[in-house]
């Protein structure tokens, strides 16, 4: 109850909040096309703008402080195969809260650091999220990241949860990609050619007690080709490979994901089996027409278990999504290929009707092979995205998702909504 409590004397705030008092106005498009790149990354864009002044010039360094908050509730309407395999409750909660930092050495060379500092409601415990230094090299057309984040591998993977397209990432990626890693990440674009790589080396000596941290080491390599780039008109065509190469934590590896729905259990889960060395692999493609986007994400994973067998899973997702009220996604060719969210022409709190996107997503995973049966999961999800304004969204979605799993295929509804809250 308190928490609601909280969340309404938000939501009260914004709507009594004044226009933006820096930078780019409220609804001023983003360019459609970014180049540049700072620590932090997805979660480091620069045309959303909260409603307080959050960027301060200090000696040496710039100082930039963010928010993030999510709220979402789950129901759910199983059929008795499904009911036979899990037990769902609705309910709901915050689904993530943290704070950010970061800004601009003031040197010769491009320098940024970043602390992402998040709140974990399942552990009730604080962990350090994006969290490092990036340094350019503008002859060589890139830059290095040391320290804590993403991996690298796939698009959805890299963008910050509260910019992907939908509610959660596809139940693959989930299972195959840990959300952090500590190490380091090369990220290159080459703006002549289109073609933009990232390569990175992780190891878990400073978060082998961390949630997320299911291998010892891990190397990824993603790179890709924009074959199509027409800044003018918002036209672009995303082509890009990846791979992810790692060593399980103490020779145990348990794949497992959720059906898209944070507050629901587990629907497919391998257990802990012995293995010593996981390769995935991926393809994905993205195409972007002003206010339409269409993608599609693949991938393998192939394990070495220590009983001698070679298991494989695989599993992606297709998307397809509509800006109704014509704005673009923006999307960032620097700082590791992703698209972003988007600034409403319109925002509500200024008299306008917001910006809305509608969503079409289809996932499958699939996590048996060989002795280990972990089931198989699909799911169809139309959604609506209301963006009222650059700092505050409302997400409202519908799914249908079969479970094959115990000899058994089993059917579930979701009816999920979520309140989003970044700046």
């Amino acid at each position: 109850m308190r928490f609601a409590r909280a969340w309404a004397g938000i939501a009260l705030l914004f709507a009594i909040a004044p226009t933006p008092v820096r930078g780019q106005g409220a609804g001023t498009p983003a360019p459609t096309v970014e180049t540049t790149v700072e620590a932090g990354e997805s979660d480091a864009e620069e045309h959303r703008r909260p409603f307080v002044k959050n960027e301060y010039d200090w000696p040496g360094t710039t100082f930039h402080f963010g928010l993030g908050f999510l709220l979402e509730y789950g129901a759910y309407s199983q059929d008795a195969d499904s009911r036979d395999q899990l037990s769902l409750d609705p309910g709901g909660g915050i689904r993530d809260s943290r704070i950010l930092f970061r800004g601009r050495f003031k040197t010769q060379r491009p320098f940024s650091w970043s602390i992402g500092y998040m709140y974990d409601h399942a552990t009730n415990s604080w962990f350090f999220r994006q969290t490092g230094l990036m340094i350019g090299f503008p002859k060589l057309k890139g830059s290095v990241f040391i320290g804590r984040t993403k991996e690298g591998y796939s698009m959805t993977k890299v963008m910050t949860g509260y910019h992907i397209l939908t509610m959660e990432r596809s139940p693959a990626l989930d299972a195959f990609v840990p959300i952090l890693a500590d190490g380091i990440k090369w990220l290159g674009y080459f703006p002549k050619s289109g073609i933009f790589f990232n390569a990175g080396w992780y190891t878990d000596r400073l978060s082998e007690d961390e949630g997320f941290s299911t291998y010892d080491h891990q190397q990824v390599l993603r790179a890709g080709w924009l074959p199509i780039l027409d800044q003018k008109n918002g036209r672009l065509l995303h082509i890009a490979v990846m791979a992810r190469n790692g060593e399980p934590d103490n020779n145990q590896l348990q794949q497992r994901a959720r059906a898209e729905a944070n507050f629901a259990p587990y629907f497919v889960d391998t257990g802990k089996f012995a293995a010593n060395h996981a390769l995935t692999t991926g393809l994905e493609t993205y195409y972007r027409d002003g206010p339409w986007l269409f993608g599609a994400e693949y991938n393998w994973q192939d394990i070495d278990a220590l009983d001698g067998q070679h298991p494989r899973f695989q599993g992606g997702n297709l998307i397809a999504a509509w800006i109704v009220t014509g704005e673009t996604r923006p999307y960032n060719a620097a700082g590791g290929a992703y698209f972003t969210d988007f600034s409403p022409k319109h925002p509500v709190f200024e008299g306008g009707h917001g910006a809305w996107e509608v969503v079409l997503n289809m996932s499958y995973l699939d996590l048996d092979d060989r002795a280990i049966q972990g089931g198989k999961v699909w799911r169809v999800t139309p959604m609506v995205n209301w963006i009222l304004a650059d700092y505050l969204k409302l997400q409202l979605a519908y799914g249908y998702s079969v479970l094959d799993r115990f000899g058994i295929e089993g059917g579930t509804q979701f009816f999920q909504a979520r309140l989003v809250t970044y700046f």
